[in-house]
């Protein structure tokens, strides 16, 4: 997975601070660019404002985890009584019409959350520590996200999963979803990891066994395509970062809040 400097998504991290509300709608609402006239924000206090808004706290083992009473908490379930309203009419429109709904999700701090590793680390990413952490597959759900694939899944409607993950990770990420509660479709036709190995042919357009060029964008859109070329329709995507979300594909989306680092 490609990052940005963590610290640097500071447009969204500020919006929090000035009281904006996540939520559903078109993925390019409030879209952080990074360029700004004023003084940034400063980084110390930003710090303390992403513990505030989680509600951070360890447990008794010392990991970072999100309260149940936090402002990101109750973003969140806002977010999603929202979305599952929009499953059910999408569910009963598709019995109407013979369709076949679906929804997709990314896993990184949309299913599965990160924030002891972001906290631990000084929101600075790197590969071989990201790796060791996800091999552990002990990250704690986002919060209401097992009911939402469970209310998915028990409308009628086919869940995928649409993560920027490797594949030689996907043992881990099975297991760690098991791990929440979360496991619907675990199964390689519905998880779609980063294979620049052997990159799928409906991304030959960006990826090669030779050469893996694709943006964010392009993986995730392309994937969703492919979704759509099976016959799906799918009525909502969900994701922590716009660029799991931009590129069509899908009739909906959903902008989890993710102040903690930012993805191309």
């Amino acid at each position: 997975m490609r990052r940005s400097i963590q610290i640097t998504g500071l447009a969204a991290a500020c919006a929090l601070a000035g009281g904006v509300l996540y939520g559903a709608g078109a993925a390019s609402a409030g879209h952080p660019d990074g360029t700004t006239t004023a003084e940034p924000h400063n980084i110390g206090l930003l710090v303390k404002e992403i513990k505030s808004y989680y509600g951070a706290t360890q447990d008794a083992e010392g990991v970072w985890q999100a309260s149940a009473d936090s402002a990101y908490a109750d973003d969140m379930a806002h977010i999603e009584a929202a979305a599952k309203k929009d499953i059910d009419k999408a569910a009963k429109k598709a019995r109407k019409h013979g369709e076949k709904p679906a929804v997709v999700f990314d896993i990184d701090d949309t299913l599965l959350l990160s924030l002891d590793y972001e906290i631990k680390t000084n929101y600075v990413y790197n590969s071989a520590s990201w790796a060791s952490y996800v091999a552990q597959a002990d990250r704690p759900a986002v919060p209401g996200t097992p009911g939402l694939v469970d209310y998915a899944t028990r409308k009628g409607v086919e869940v995928f999963y649409n993560s920027g993950l490797k594949e030689s990770q996907r043992a881990s990420a099975v297991e760690n979803l098991k791990k929440v509660g979360i496991d619907v479709n675990l199964d390689a036709d519905h998880i779609f990891l980063k294979d620049t190995a052997n990159p799928p042919a409906y991304l030959s357009a960006c990826a090669t066994a030779a050469a893996w060029n694709c943006t964010t964008v392009q993986y995730k859109s392309g994937t969703r395509q492919h979704i759509e070329d099976q016959g799906y329709d799918i009525v909502g995507n969900f994701g922590d970062q716009y660029s799991d979300l931009q590129g069509g594909h899908a009739d909906k989306t959903y902008k989890f809040p993710n102040p903690t680092y930012y993805v191309e």
